[in-house]
């Protein structure tokens, strides 16, 4: 059969493994899908670049406009991240009625709706299983086995860095700033680690995924965002000397009357008992919780190369045999067209440490305190004796502005030397 033309935008770390995929596997790919894959060009920012990668240099060019608009192209693959000029040139293909599929989480999180309108407008596909959890097959259970269930919460782990990052702090007691520096010689951080360590990433994936998963229209300023920059080893000994283990996750739960949903992405404390808590270095993990399937765990590589280029070829596989047949996948599903509470109305619990004056009346004042902005006490226990004492406190579940208003509180009390450290617990509920 005549051959299904691709272009290719990038080639990076995922770009390359995506052409060698293509290579090595050929003949595999064009059996599944029923016609055979030919690469139609590379778009690159320099010619002349060594790549490790076995491609006609004919092939490589720097006029991606050019390349996408080409009217013998039907894919264009995107891996070149960012809002531009990656936004164009999506929305250029889609407009000329190719097939996208693209890894970027970011403009897929700032701007999704411009893309599937774009798609819809061009009557094509859209596919975009690399832009979260890597390898990890995640959004399309989400957007199409899942379709016919009601899903109530999403939770994970969505970001290898700093999972790395917390794994090694709490199995060899490293700092932060020792940990981020071996993630970043073993490659796991890039050398400006922000977008991973102040939770950018995570917010991105968060927002897409609560897309899916509650029939609505998610941007990442819709996400609660806090990093892990402020964790320290004391911190991480403290959740550990209690049976806990902090990782960054990202929750997006409805609410209890299903008008509303929350979005947010911060450190937490889980039991080591929750399989969240197993999940070591770079690796990603997510729960599904649906009203009738119940709790499904995804898990497996959430970053690199070879992973996201896996994921890529999925969705290449899918959208091929889309136009072969002369169908379109599932288009943006936002009929539900909830909205997103503040973080203040989200309902959680808290781990307190506080460095408190050693005399009598402490507790007394401090329970006082909590009563008053109606946050009740689970547990607390005094460690230490004079200028060493420490109270530690976790609550029972109540809303994050009453969390909030509590700890201004602690602040004003003069029994109190300092507020330690303040970490929400999860998954033990």
């Amino acid at each position: 059969m005549k051959p299904l033309k691709v272009a290719l935008l990038g080639c990076g770390v995922v770009g390359t493994q995506v052409i060698r995929l293509m290579h090595d596997q050929a003949a595999d790919l064009a059996a599944r899908i029923g016609a055979p894959l030919e690469l139609a060009g590379v778009a690159v920012r320099r010619l002349g670049r060594k790549r490790d990668v076995d491609v006609d240099p004919a092939l490589f060019t720097t006029d991606a406009e050019a390349l996408v608009t080409r009217d013998d192209v039907d894919i264009v693959i995107e891996v070149i991240g960012g809002i531009e000029p990656a936004r164009t040139l999506i929305v250029s293909a889609l407009s000329r009625g190719k097939s996208v599929v693209t890894a970027n989480k970011a403009l897929l999180a700032e701007d999704g709706a411009t893309l599937h309108e774009a798609a819809r407008k061009g009557n094509g596909d859209l596919y975009f299983e690399a832009s979260v959890a890597g390898a990890i097959p995640l959004l399309r259970p989400l957007r199409e086995s899942l379709a016919g269930d009601h899903v109530k919460r999403v939770l994970g782990i969505v970001n290898g860095t700093t999972n790395y990052i917390l794994d090694k702090m709490d199995t060899t007691g490293a700092s932060f700033t020792d940990a981020l520096e071996e993630a970043q010689t073993l490659g796991y951080a890039e050398a400006d680690p922000t977008a991973d360590v102040e939770g950018f990433d995570a917010a991105a994936k968060a927002a897409i995924l609560a897309g899916l998963a509650f029939h609505s229209r998610v941007t990442a300023a819709d996400v609660h965002r806090e990093g892990i920059t402020e964790i320290t080893a004391t911190d991480v000994a403290s959740a550990k000397a209690m049976g806990y283990v902090i990782k960054l996750l990202a929750i997006c739960a409805r609410s209890d009357d299903g008008r509303s949903f929350g979005v947010r992405v911060h450190p937490a404390m889980i039991p080591r008992t929750h399989p969240l808590a197993g999940v070591r270095e770079a690796y990603n993990a997510v729960f599904v919780e649906a009203e009738s399937a119940g709790q499904l765990m995804f898990y497996g590589k959430g970053a690199g190369g070879a992973p996201t280029a896996s994921a890529v070829l999925g969705d290449l596989v899918a959208v091929a045999r889309n136009r072969l047949a002369g169908t379109r996948g599932p288009e943006e599903s936002t009929y539900a067209d909830l909205s997103a509470h503040p973080m203040g109305d989200t309902v959680t619990r808290c781990h307190v440490a506080l460095d408190v004056a050693d005399k009598p009346g402490v507790l007394a004042r401090v329970a006082e305190l909590f009563a008053k902005h109606d946050v009740s006490i689970q547990t607390v226990r005094q460690e230490g004796h004079g200028d060493d004492a420490q109270l530690v406190i976790v609550t029972h579940r109540a809303t994050d502005a009453a969390l909030s208003a509590t700890m201004e509180g602690l602040r004003e009390l003069d029994i109190v030397r300092a507020v330690a450290s303040v970490m929400r617990v999860e998954g033990d509920d």
